[in-house]
């Protein structure tokens, strides 16, 4: 069925930083008011590449479920839980290996690309090279049609729309599918029943993509249908078969332009973040440290902003007024590196002041952590079982 659901998930890293916020959870914070979404912590994905050392998964776990929940994710507005609990992913994912050509798996830019960072780890495994199909079991399981990505994993979509594509061929060609589809048709009533003749025609004869939507929101709103006739309907104005796995669309989020305390991007590798949930004066400390323009040798030296890491800085917590304040001043060595730092901080600090207060609920009491995860795993395989029903069934393993 054709459902406007959202579905991202995150590796654990551990306690999360300025970036993860600004190019992650902030858009999630947004989504969760919008759509039907689903977050989840992957840790199986984790194991892919650090299989050795599992003892630190289970503690980023639970560090970056406390960083959703401080930065606003709101688990009675969005499901949130843990891949692993859901086994429905994995069993996904194994199905998903039976009609999967491995040279898909070995085509996905960002497999040769890790193989050539990640130099000081032995990548040459399964999960490895299966872990693109895995991100895609991860999606298809919920049948969500929006999944949240930067432009560098747009790749990763096309290729799990490219998984569902291929199932829907495969599996949805049931016996009798266009004479069962008829029928489903005349169970919509006549007014109905003319609509969705017109826009199938439309948009198997024009491609005309609002005459396809239009024929999904008519099969939403047709309560009478039962779950089959309405996948059937869903496949047939395609001029396919039954659709049992939605293909998703990539939902395009802007780059993260925050930067690090030394001008790069903000990452842990870099030495260079600023976490979410650390403590006031050591990120004074840590801004007020930064790098400046080098030309600003002395307090009365001129400087350039663009030249300075903490300018991009303002870029990001300054209005107008601030930034010309910041050009003129710099400029003209009308103000000191100092002062051009404090609003800055100010701003830094009453954007995680909030976040600081919400963390320590759940640092006081983790078992509220707990009871949110177990009670959105709960919510997230039901529905997964009733995709991994239609699959089993199609497949040939739904015995009764």
């Amino acid at each position: 069925m054709f459902v406007d659901r959202v579905i991202s998930g995150m590796r654990p890293t551990g306690a999360l930083h300025l970036g993860h916020y600004h190019g992650v959870l902030k858009n999630w914070v947004k989504l969760q008011h919008e759509f039907e979404c689903l977050f989840f912590v992957a840790d199986w994905h984790a194991l892919t590449t650090h299989y050795d050392t599992p003892d630190i998964i289970e503690k980023n776990t639970w560090d970056m479920a406390i960083d959703w929940l401080a930065a606003g994710v709101d688990p009675s507005q969005a499901t949130i839980f843990i891949q692993s609990r859901v086994p429905q992913h994995a069993e996904l994912h194994l199905l998903l290996s039976m009609i999967t050509p491995l040279g898909w798996l070995e085509r996905v830019p960002t497999y040769k690309d890790q193989q050539e960072k990640l130099t000081d780890k032995d990548l040459s495994t399964y999960g490895f090279l299966g872990y693109p199909l895995l991100q895609s079991a991860d999606i298809l399981i919920y049948r969500a049609n929006r999944v949240p990505v930067g432009e560098d994993q747009v790749p990763h979509i096309e290729f799990t729309r490219e998984i569902a594509r291929r199932f829907n061929h495969v599996y949805g060609r049931e016996p009798g599918f266009e004479q069962k589809a008829e029928a489903a048709i005349k169970k919509l009533g006549a007014k109905r029943a003319r609509l969705y003749r017109e826009h199938r025609t439309r948009y198997l004869e024009q491609g005309d993509a609002q005459a396809l939507e239009g024929a999904r929101e008519l099969l939403d709103k047709a309560q009478n249908l039962a779950l089959g006739d309405r996948e059937r309907l869903f496949g047939y104005v395609e001029g396919g078969g039954k659709v049992i796995l939605t293909e998703p669309q990539a939902l395009l989020t802007a780059a993260s332009k925050m930067p690090g305390t030394d001008g790069q991007k903000m990452s842990k590798s870099y030495d260079n973040m600023i976490g979410l949930r650390e403590e006031p004066d050591v990120i004074t400390k840590k801004i007020r440290t930064m790098p400046t323009d080098p030309a600003r040798v002395k307090r009365t030296d001129p400087g350039e902003p663009e030249k300075c890491p903490v300018w991009q800085l303002h870029l990001v917590y300054s209005d107008e007024p601030l930034k010309k304040w910041v050009q003129e001043g710099c400029r003209s060595a009308g103000i000191g590196c100092l002062e051009c730092k404090q609003p800055v901080i100010d701003a830094v600090l009453a954007e995680l002041k909030p976040m600081r207060e919400r963390a320590e609920r759940y640092q006081e009491d983790p078992t509220l952590v707990r009871s949110i995860i177990a009670d959105g795993g709960e919510k997230a395989q039901k529905l997964a079982e009733e995709t991994m029903r239609d699959v089993r069934e199609v497949m040939g393993l739904r015995y009764t």
